[in-house]
């Protein structure tokens, strides 16, 4: 069963997308920025918009019933080579044990504002232990 989920922020009705879609045991998260979606504002450093990305989608998944440890996929995007030395150990803070694929790319983002952006895919694994 396909399940929407929104976080509420104004590109999503604009652009015509969901934060997340969940289709089965799988979810898939949409490009995520550093925003603060409750108050629309962009911290500055790539170190924050990171730690927001992150915190958005760890909400989004954990709204669709998922945990960050589902993560099999993630796709990096950063506007600048030298963000990759900062970002990497903030990534490594939450997918250090998870290790899922992921590549990172170095392009433009779509607004100035924008340092980094990340997407996820994950798979509901079985929770059911010995």
């Amino acid at each position: 069963m396909r399940r929407l989920i929104s976080t509420g922020s104004p590109f999503e009705k604009t652009a015509g997308y969901s934060r997340a879609v969940v289709d089965g045991e799988w979810c898939f998260v949409s490009g995520t920025t550093g925003y603060d979606y409750a108050t629309m504002a962009m911290p500055e450093s790539v170190e924050e918009q990171t730690r927001n990305c992150l915190a958005t989608i760890c909400a989004a998944l954990i709204e669709a019933g998922f945990e960050m440890a589902d993560v099999v996929r993630a796709h990096y995007y950063v506007t600048d080579r030298a963000y990759v030395d900062r970002v990497f150990p903030i990534l490594g803070e939450t997918f250090g044990e998870i290790r899922p694929a992921a590549t990172m790319i170095v392009c433009d983002l779509n607004k100035p504002e924008m340092k980094v952006e990340i997407e996820v895919t994950a798979l509901k694994r079985d929770r059911a232990g010995p």
